[in-house]
């Protein structure tokens, strides 16, 4: 559908820009019924020297569910195609691995079998090494042809020029996640510290290393929300009670019902709509929070901004809900609490750092590095990608300084994340996290303008660039002080839970 609807509009670009600039702004001052589109029509002008004529465009329209070929080829795969391995664990249950079972048994607290289930699962995602490769690198060639016949210097360039994100932005994570690496090796440290192992593998990175006795209900989840948002005022929190007294959510799971969470604002005419799979635990307290942040993101966009500018980019999407999820761990960890209760917090805190900001910045350094490498004319294999993908292992979990032993079999991993087909995407959750625990960290040290920054690029939707915009809201994602920020919070927690071992006597 998306295709045909590029198909019939590739005209109108190249139609705008025959109109040029200073005929267009004479339009758009005598005729008010385009103050709306206004935005748009800039922004078209300002690609002017990546858009191709109309024949070129329509072509490259034309192309478009051919170039899509790559990501329908590995859904099929890795959906449909393999035969899942059965392993039998140690209390006799033999369980098809399939990944959905991988992701929930890759987490169990016996560690003999998280090592059959990464042994299994990854020894059946090898033998389909050079065909999900092969994919792969044909995807990222689909991103250099169409980087190149429209002039841009690299697939980056391309990638983040359709909302004028500067490329500056990428390479400044990732320089900082490498700068800050010692940080990720003390948490990894800090762990094998609480789960009391001599040594530590890659499988032991996702079992709770902390327990929580106690349940939440839904009444639970929304005072704890409400509460530990009062930092930004009563305009958002008039709305957020607005949202939670309609009948715009659905709670529990049921059969049949997709699994995670998901907030959808197309609604513009009518609400933004809220699904979760909600299990009493705070880590659906804290999806709970982080989901409606982008529920009210989408009703203050929506009244400040026409249907034509209220969408927002994903580069500010994450930021509405990961600065819910800082404010509610902080609003936690404020309380009269036990070690133990303390101690939990504080590893949800840390652990959503690491697979935030880290992890997903592993995965944007490697997405950077294989599309260099096509772009310098080097044939990628999957066997190629496994090299990388291993080195980059190594590298952000201290394999060589003995902090994690990473295991080469498991460097088939990068054939099964999906987000790699998504065309330089994963990088904003990074940014996002960043972003969103500085305007925390300036609220809760009383910057009295840090709220009114926050809500009004809240209001902004997709009425501004939204680089231009954060960076206007003392946010400048070029720079290091927003990671600065995210890695101070994480030795900050890290000292915190250091002290409390020592006085637990771990």
């Amino acid at each position: 559908m998306f295709a045909s609807l590029g198909q019939q509009t590739a005209f109108i670009a190249p139609e705008i820009l025959a109109i040029g600039s200073d005929k267009l702004e004479e339009f758009i001052a005598s005729e008010p019924g385009l103050e709306k589109h206004a935005f748009q029509l800039r922004d078209t002008l300002r690609q002017k020297a990546f858009t191709l004529g109309g024949e070129a465009e329509s072509v490259l329209a034309n192309a478009s569910e051919v170039l899509g070929g790559p990501q329908r080829i590995y859904s099929l795969l890795s959906t449909a195609a393999i035969p899942w391995p059965k392993v039998t664990l140690a209390n006799e249950q033999v369980v098809t691995l399939n990944q959905a079972a991988y992701t929930r048994y890759r987490a169990v607290q016996n560690r003999t079998d998280r090592k059959k289930v990464f042994d299994s699962f990854w020894k059946t995602w090898k033998t389909y090494e050079a065909p999900f490769g092969q994919t792969l690198d044909t995807l990222v060639r689909t991103h250099i042809f169409t980087a190149k016949s429209r002039g841009y210097e690299t697939s980056l360039d391309q990638a983040v020029s359709g909302s004028n994100v500067p490329s500056d932005v990428y390479r400044a994570l990732v320089k900082a996640a490498n700068d800050n690496l010692p940080s990720m090796h003390r948490y990894l440290k800090l762990r094998q510290r609480i789960m009391g192992l001599g040594d530590l593998h890659y499988y032991d990175i996702y079992p709770e290393t902390t327990q929580l006795d106690r349940e939440f209900t839904v009444e639970d989840a929304t005072k704890l929300t409400l509460e530990s948002l009062e930092p930004f005022g009563s305009e958002y929190l008039t709305l957020l009670k607005q949202g939670l007294a309609a009948d715009w959510m659905h709670v529990y799971p049921q059969p049949g019902k997709r699994s995670g969470a998901y907030m959808q604002g197309a609604g513009y005419d009518v609400h933004p709509y809220v699904l979760l799979n909600f299990n009493k635990g705070f880590e659906d307290v804290s999806t709970f929070s982080h989901e409606w942040g982008h529920a009210v993101h989408t009703l203050l966009a929506r009244a400040n901004n026409p249907y034509e500018t209220y969408s927002y980019t994903t580069f500010t999407a994450e930021l509405a809900s990961t600065t819910n999820e800082v404010l509610l761990q902080e609003f936690m960890l404020a309380k009269d609490l036990s070690d133990e209760e303390r101690l939990y917090y504080i590893d949800r805190a840390l652990e959503g750092i690491r697979g935030t900001f880290f992890r997903q910045t592993m995965f944007a350094e490697f997405e950077l590095r294989i599309h260099e490498l096509a772009e310098a004319g080097e044939a990628l294999s999957g066997r190629r990608m496994t090299e990388l993908y291993l080195e980059l292992l190594k590298k952000y979990h201290g394999h060589d300084e003995g902090v994690m032993n990473i295991d080469p079999a498991y460097a088939i991993e990068w054939a099964y994340i999906p987000h790699f087909y998504f065309n330089f995407y994963v990088y904003q959750y990074a940014t996002s996290i960043s972003g969103g625990t500085m305007f925390a960290e300036r609220m809760l040290a009383g910057d009295e303008t840090a709220r009114d920054d926050y809500i009004n690029t809240l209001k902004a939707g997709g009425s501004e660039y939204p680089h231009s915009l954060l960076k206007k809201a003392g946010v400048d994602l070029t720079t290091g002080k927003p990671y600065a920020t995210l890695i101070n919070r994480m030795n900050r927690l890290m000292d915190e839970a250091e002290v409390i071992l020592e006085r637990m006597g771990k």
